[in-house]
């Protein structure tokens, strides 16, 4: 677990491999009976934690504004990372799925108690944050992003995808 200070609030991050109930996972989450409220992300398309602090900062200023996108702060954390505008395509694209097996689940402001009840949730194994370059989707994405050959020629994949998350709503 690594946990992130952004303007003042907390972001916790636990990534999880060989998860086996990612339906009943996603089930409790679309149904609002997850406790407690967590954000799972579909691991293999985040090559490094900047991009998901991009969209964590993101989310708190929506949240400032009262002016949030999706039902809940977590959802808005997923939506955010995906860099599109449609909030079903981003949630199914960037959240996980009934056969997701690679997890990183974020909580922000955290307790070590609300941490330890999320580590229950899932029916995984918790490996270091380390290991998400080398277990990344390159092909998967740089397809859902639109990252061209020249543009990973001068910039990291991280580098492109926190572009896209930082310049959404601008376009």
């Amino acid at each position: 677990m690594k946990v992130f200070e952004i303007n003042g609030t907390t972001l916790s991050l636990v990534l999880f491999t060989d998860v086996t109930n990612s339906k009943e996972l996603l089930d409790a989450m679309q149904a609002g009976t997850l406790e407690p409220e967590v954000a799972f992300l579909n691991a293999s398309l985040i090559p490094d934690v900047f991009p998901i602090l991009a969209a964590a900062h993101k989310t708190l200023i929506a949240k400032s504004r009262e002016s949030l996108t999706t039902r809940t702060l977590h959802s808005e954390l997923v939506y955010n990372y995906s860099g599109s505008k449609h909030i079903t395509e981003s949630l199914k694209r960037c959240g996980i799925s009934d056969s997701s097996t690679y997890v990183l689940a974020a909580r922000f402001n955290a307790s070590l108690d609300e941490m330890k009840a999320i580590e229950k949730l899932i029916n995984g194994k918790e490996i270091d944050m380390e290991e998400l370059h080398a277990r990344a989707n390159e092909a998967q994405i740089q397809k859902h992003y639109k990252i061209s050959g020249p543009e990973m020629g001068i910039s990291s994949l991280a580098d492109a995808i926190t572009c896209r998350i930082a310049s959404r709503d601008a376009l």
